[in-house]
């Protein structure tokens, strides 16, 4: 079969789309016009026949057929990458730019705060980061994503940064209004602030070998963390948090932990990738970085 330069120039274009979500900014990134990058992307939709993107006024993304070819042909692009890297004397070179998906509690902790320093370390590198709260799937275009929980997919390749525990807190003020639940039971007498608008609000505690389930209620709903800490040290009522959010206000006495015999679950935070294929020096030295800092 022939040499057909539209595939391999189509997938470099439909790659900086991906990345980018935006033809304009995939136009930047390939030094081609918004028209010339929407060409491309068409031609190679002719080439293969079937539509790969869809595209509206706020972003572009992958349809089903379009993630189904590039999950087959984005290795490809990385073995590409790193040969020409090789010849130019450049391998492992950590340069670019890092698209980072994470939570917003270990953006706001952890990694804003450092960005400042890794650049210093690396130079010719910039990042993006996006902030959802959400797990798998990782988003189109995103290099690194840290979440709570457990991955599920065999796709992905995943490094356990840290681990925190859930923890039952409320402030002093609450405490000296209502008293200190002593067994989980108690909560039920107490003002909780909900975490999720779901109709029961059950929290699990645990001791040995029993489990105590709770149903809680209380007049807050309140999906945002931030917003539910305030809550909290406000005196609104007991919130269940991720300790890490909070440990400064525990050793600054403006929380209190409760239910300290009854210990919460304790809840892995991972960094995840696609793929081996697609494990680049920056993916590295940013997964590294993050478990020195956070270690």
């Amino acid at each position: 079969m022939p040499f057909d330069s539209r595939l391999i120039n189509g997938i470099g274009v439909l790659a900086a789309v991906i990345q980018s979500r935006n033809f304009t900014r995939a136009g930047e990134t390939v030094g081609m016009s918004q028209s010339g990058v929407s060409k491309a992307v068409s031609r190679l939709e002719d080439r293969l026949g079937v539509r790969l993107l869809d595209r509206t006024s706020q972003e572009v993304t992958l349809t089903d057929k379009g993630r189904q070819f590039f999950e087959h042909v984005s290795p490809l692009l990385g073995v590409m990458e790193e040969a020409a890297d090789h010849l130019s004397g450049a391998i492992g070179t950590v340069r670019g730019r890092l698209r980072i998906c994470a939570d917003p509690l270990i953006s706001r902790l952890f990694l804003a705060p450092a960005f400042a320093e890794f650049l210093d370390r690396y130079p010719e590198l910039e990042i993006e980061l996006l902030t959802d709260k959400s797990a798998e799937p990782i988003p189109e275009g995103i290099d690194v994503q840290f979440y709570f929980g457990e991955p599920t997919s065999s796709a992905l390749i995943a490094r356990r940064i840290l681990e925190t525990r859930i923890v039952t807190v409320a402030a002093p003020a609450y405490l000296h209004h209502r008293g200190s639940p002593e067994i989980p039971s108690d909560l039920v007498s107490h003002t909780c602030i909900a975490p999720a608008s779901t109709q029961n609000q059950q929290w699990i505690y645990s001791r040995n070998r029993e489990v105590v389930p709770v149903i809680t209620k209380g007049p807050l709903v309140l999906t945002d963390v931030d917003s539910l800490v305030a809550a909290c040290l406000s005196g609104a009522g007991i919130a269940q948090v991720l300790e890490i959010g909070v440990q400064h206000l525990l050793n600054e006495g403006k929380l209190v932990r409760l239910l300290t015999d009854w210990p919460g679950d304790t809840i892995p935070l991972h960094a995840v990738h696609p793929t081996r294929h697609l494990r680049t020096p920056k993916v590295s030295a940013y997964i590294d970085f993050c478990l020195e800092r956070m270690r």
